[in-house]
């Protein structure tokens, strides 16, 4: 095992992965720092059910990679890092979050750290008490990150939705979203406002069934969402959700959501443009929160919601252009182009300034 992800490193540019264990909370993790050649590494803390620490490591890997064409893709001075928590009904959460800050603050910088899926407000609360390297989920932070991942998100559908036709047209418009958690309700919110059609998936039925009736929207058991003739498709759950069988099943033009990594395997986006699907790389669109979580730890600046709309609008319009350039997957343009610019970076003695807005 060890002289494979040693292997995983060298390959995936790594340039750190740490083994947590604490005996009083019952904690088991993985840290995975992939860059910090620019600037400190930036990633949330997963806690998920997984089912072997197999699956978690190789989850940890992919995120932190996916942190880091993130930050290059939007223009960041930092790079990216994850931290994944097998969860169990044993662990005593919030001590492990403590020893999770204690161990975030023996970085001393290399690694900020904050919300992902499983880790809300109560657990960065504990994390805070250890460490300063992690957003704070009061007024004293960077303000709504699961807001500023649902502005970007609806940026860059738009985006989505010009390249296919020439203009956004939001009246005429019918989207499906796969998860109404924080991102996914907040995200079918400004759909709704906007005059599209919503129809929302959620496999809590209570929390789709609330979201729902307070929205006016359709909802859909999550074993029909795929089947829904849609015009966007947006992914807001757990990643590797495009895969053979659910591009078998897809019934939409385009797809364009806030989960992390939702090709389960990059030959997945060649499948979805040979089928004539749009697509718009993940890292390249949900990137709101990391924006506003780094340039205000960075430099103590709150980046506005029309700032992060603005850089993640531009940054898929431009992906999508150069993809019916070329007549390229977008996500082989996205990941070709991000590379580019980590290999730059870590060849230039030099930080890149942080792009204008």
């Amino acid at each position: 095992m060890s002289t494979q992800v040693l292997e995983e490193m060298v390959q995936g540019g790594f340039e750190e992965v740490l083994a947590l264990h604490d005996r009083k909370s019952g904690l088991r993790a993985f840290l995975a720092i992939h860059d910090t050649s620019v600037g400190p590494a930036f990633g949330g803390i997963r806690r998920f059910g997984y089912l072997d620490e197999g699956q978690a490591l190789m989850d940890v890997l992919r995120l932190s990679k996916a942190m880091t064409h993130k930050c290059a893709l939007a223009g960041l001075p930092a790079g990216g890092a994850k931290l994944v928590l097998l969860d169990s009904p044993e662990l005593d959460v919030l001590e492990a979050y403590r020893y999770i800050g204690k161990r975030v603050d023996e970085l001393a910088g290399r690694f900020y750290t904050g919300p992902d899926v499983g880790t809300g407000p109560e657990e960065l609360s504990a994390v805070a008490e250890k460490t300063r390297f992690v957003t704070d989920p009061g007024v004293a932070g960077p303000g709504d990150l699961a807001g500023a991942t649902a502005d970007g998100v609806f940026a860059g559908i738009a985006a989505t939705l010009r390249q296919l036709d020439g203009e956004e047209d939001w009246g005429r418009r019918k989207i499906v979203i796969q998860g109404l958690g924080g991102v996914g309700e907040r995200l079918a919110r400004r759909l709704v406002e906007v005059g599209a059609q919503v129809v929302g998936a959620d496999i809590d039925i209570e929390r789709a069934e609330r979201v729902g009736r307070e929205l006016l929207i359709e909802t859909v058991d999550p074993s029909r969402e795929f089947g829904v003739e849609c015009d966007l498709f947006a992914p807001c759950a757990m990643g590797g959700i495009i895969h053979d069988v659910a591009i078998k099943r897809l019934r939409t033009r385009a797809v364009a959501g806030a989960a992390n990594n939702v090709l389960a395997r990059i030959g997945h986006g060649d499948q979805l443009h040979s089928k004539g699907i749009l697509y718009a790389p993940d890292f390249a669109i949900n990137s709101g929160a990391l924006i506003r979580g780094a340039l205000f730890h960075l430099n103590g600046q709150r980046e506005s919601t029309g700032e992060i709309e603005s850089r993640i609008g531009a940054a898929i319009t431009e992906i999508l252009g150069q993809a019916a350039a070329l007549d390229l997957p977008p996500a082989r343009v996205a990941l070709r182009e991000a590379e580019r610019r980590i290999n730059m970076r870590r060849s230039s003695a030099q930080t890149p300034p942080i792009l204008s807005t």
